[in-house]
């Protein structure tokens, strides 16, 4: 198996540089990451990549079995630091991402030794009796994977704009709408269930390693509550709110978003 081909692997930057391995969320790859790079590529080797089903990846690698759970992206993110021989490397995990590589951080440790959690949310689904706010209903996410499954290209149209906010901007929401419907439908629906019935409250306990939260102060997807939730569940992470509004800051607010990511891994060394 070639894993550098299969997740269509980019390591850029530093050569030398403290490891830094940026990963994309739900329908996207890793040309989001385009406008934070620069501020990390003089001081940090860089690492980005698609999971499979994703951006320029292997399409013949996709199992749907593998993918239908946050373990088997965990397993391309384990992979993929195992084939560059990464230590301590910092993952920088955007919305569903952020989940996956607390199960990677786990799967290997040694290999990640940081975790950053742009828009991160644990589950997504609210639980009244936990006291736990994720945002939406169960009834909510029904309807939305229900309209997914049965018009993908017709449901990115319409809900990547929200998901990106930023209505003054449409060119960002037209952005997230072409990376949704550029992506498989049959393999999009399996991520989309993946994500967004997952539930890694439980996971978040076992974090042992420095972590960033950084959230947005406007996010249809992961609200203020979820931010707030994530941090007081990990010990010792940190909590950033960005003035920023949508899901997605390093496009959005691509500056401030680089900003704390400089900030935070500026203190690990």
């Amino acid at each position: 198996m070639d894993v550098r081909r299969r997740n269509n692997v980019t390591v850029t930057g530093h050569p030398d540089g403290p490891a830094v391995v940026l990963a994309h969320g739900f329908g996207c790859d890793q040309d989001m990451w385009r406008l934070v790079l620069p501020a990390l590529t003089d001081r940090y080797r860089v690492v980005l990549f698609d999971y499979v089903g994703s951006g320029g990846s292997d399409p013949a690698a996709w199992d749907a079995r593998r993918y239908s759970s946050l373990e088997g992206y965990a397993a391309d993110v384990t992979e993929v630091c195992e084939e560059l021989d990464l230590r301590d490397a910092v993952f920088v995990g955007h919305s569903v991402s952020a989940m996956v590589g607390v199960l990677a951080a786990r799967s290997v440790p040694g290999r990640i030794g940081a975790l950053a959690m742009v828009c991160p949310s644990p589950c997504y689904i609210d639980d009244e009796a936990a006291g736990y706010r994720g945002g939406f209903d169960a009834a909510d996410i029904d309807e939305l994977l229900e309209s997914l499954e049965s018009n993908y290209l017709g449901w990115s149209s319409a809900m990547a704009p929200v998901i990106m906010g930023n209505a003054d901007r449409p060119e960002l929401g037209a952005e997230l709408t072409r990376s949704f419907c550029a992506t498989d439908p049959a393999m999009a629906r399996v991520f989309a269930r993946t994500t967004f019935l997952s539930d890694s409250r439980d996971d978040l306990k076992g974090v042992t390693v420095p972590t960033l939260v950084l959230e947005c102060s406007v996010d249809a997807l992961a609200p203020r509550e979820v931010g707030a939730y994530v941090h007081a569940a990990v010990p010792g992470s940190r909590l950033v709110t960005l003035a920023a509004t949508g899901h997605c800051p390093q496009l959005s607010a691509p500056e401030a978003t680089a900003a704390a990511l400089d900030d935070f891994l500026g203190s690990l060394s």
